[in-house]
């Protein structure tokens, strides 16, 4: 009878080491971690860790949300599981029990986990949105290099080659290529 732990994060720039930590805490011996969105099917360590556990095991998490892509998904799962006869332990809400009760908190516990992930999903929408509507608002990364760093290298490139001009201005000659494209379309308009 092992104790396994899954930890998941969304995106590479967000830290395991939290939900790690707790996992140990509570006595996990294996603990599968992916920085993965939980909205993909194919999460590879997930996978790897239903492929592992056998009867007797349980698997921990620290929320629900980092166990399934929806409730339809973590109900589903978690089903499979019992019949299995692996336990699910979900550290903010407890051993989920393959009981009558125990199916009803799961339930209600999804659709609750669900229904935070789709606000955030809408407020973060409607926060693009707001931004877009200001004045300014780029899409997309800050650009690397000002206007004023540009109009000086264009301005070297009338009588220097691009290899120069990069040497000179510490630019690409990718981007002094891309650049002076950029204005000869604008030009010839």
């Amino acid at each position: 009878m092992t104790k396994y732990g899954y930890a998941r994060v969304s995106t590479q720039l967000q830290s395991l080491d939290e939900q790690q930590r707790l996992l140990k805490a509570e006595g996990c011996n294996i603990i599968y971690s992916e920085k993965i969105t939980g909205t993909r099917k194919d999460r590879e360590q997930f996978q790897a860790l239903l492929d592992v556990v056998k009867a007797g095991d349980t698997i921990v998490v620290t929320k629900l949300d980092r166990f399934a892509r929806s409730a339809a998904d973590a109900i589903t799962t978690i089903r499979e599981l019992h019949v299995n006869d692996v336990r699910v332990h979900i550290l903010n809400m407890g051993v989920v029990d393959n009981t009558a009760m125990g199916r009803l908190m799961l339930t209600m516990l999804a659709g609750f986990a669900e229904f935070e992930r789709d606000m955030i999903v809408e407020r973060t929408q409607a926060g693009r949105e707001a931004a877009r509507q200001r004045e300014g608002y780029r899409d997309g990364r800050k650009p690397k290099y000002s206007r004023k760093q540009l109009d000086h290298a264009m301005k070297l490139k009338e009588s220097h080659s691009f290899t120069q001009v990069a040497d000179l201005t510490g630019i690409s000659i990718a981007t002094l290529k891309r650049e002076s494209a950029r204005r000869k379309a604008i030009s010839s308009q």
